[in-house]
């Protein structure tokens, strides 16, 4: 496969299987046990790589959310707990989800091999978001230490397309209403807003412009990197959802 069919073939998997932790049942009792509910762990949790910021810093990050909830959710979430202690408490959660479904697959040390050249590769610009969750040091033990790393993939493609989302000119709530129509006010948005075909083309153009910034992080990959990659995706994927 040529490095843009790598990138669309891999992407849904990494896409899915990252999230599977965020509200997971231990995930949950975890946030209970420190004081925070579901919601305010997933944003303190996920955005607590950023350090004790502002919550406008969020809103830039994360997307998609309405600036008001995530007003609430972070303000509240931090008086409970400090935003980098609570990021370090969430990645344990995904540490251990990684360690109950995948422990024993045969493929992890390849999968960690490629995909922490693939994280390697990529300059930062633009990444805050993945900038902060690569930064945290990874776990040793090799299956919390692959699902680590989808976790890192999953942010990397989810702040890349939203910066190509921004370049091409779509707002993220628009964005957002075109791909979950019936998750606008659950996000914290009152109303959906009037979407356009132009509107439908430009995020189309957008998907199209976050694979091709992508292609450069498998090129980084040798071809057995590049196989090891794919098969592994296939098997973690398979286990997980």
């Amino acid at each position: 496969m040529t490095p843009l069919e790598i990138v669309q073939q891999t992407s849904p998997t990494i896409n899915e299987v990252g999230n599977r932790f965020y509200f997971d049942p231990d995930t949950m009792a975890q946030g209970k046990e420190l004081g925070l509910d579901g919601f305010r762990f997933y944003f303190l949790g996920r955005g607590g790589v950023l350090g004790d910021v502002d919550p406008a810093v969020i809103v830039a990050a994360f997307g998609y959310f309405s600036p008001s909830v995530i007003e609430v959710m972070w303000d509240s979430a931090k008086q409970i707990m400090e935003p980098r202690a609570a990021s370090r408490a969430y990645l344990a959660c995904a540490d251990r989800f990684g360690t109950t479904r995948l422990g024993g697959l045969d493929v992890l040390d390849g999968f960690n091999d490629a995909a922490e050249a693939i994280v390697a590769s990529v300059d930062r610009s633009a990444l805050p978001l993945f900038a902060g969750i690569a930064a945290e040091p990874l776990p040793d033990d090799p299956a919390a230490r692959a699902y680590r790393n989808v976790c890192i993939l999953r942010e990397l493609r989810g702040s890349v397309h939203l910066l190509a989302i921004v370049a091409s000119g779509v707002s993220p709530l628009v964005a957002h209403t075109i791909r979950r129509p019936g998750d606008v006010t659950s996000f914290g948005w009152e109303t959906a807003p009037d979407i356009s075909d132009e509107d439908r083309s430009r995020l189309d153009a957008a998907d199209e412009l976050t694979d091709r910034l992508l292609v450069p992080s498998i090129e980084a990959l040798t071809d057995a990197q590049r196989n090891a990659f794919v098969a592994a995706l296939e098997a973690i994927g398979a286990h997980v959802v």
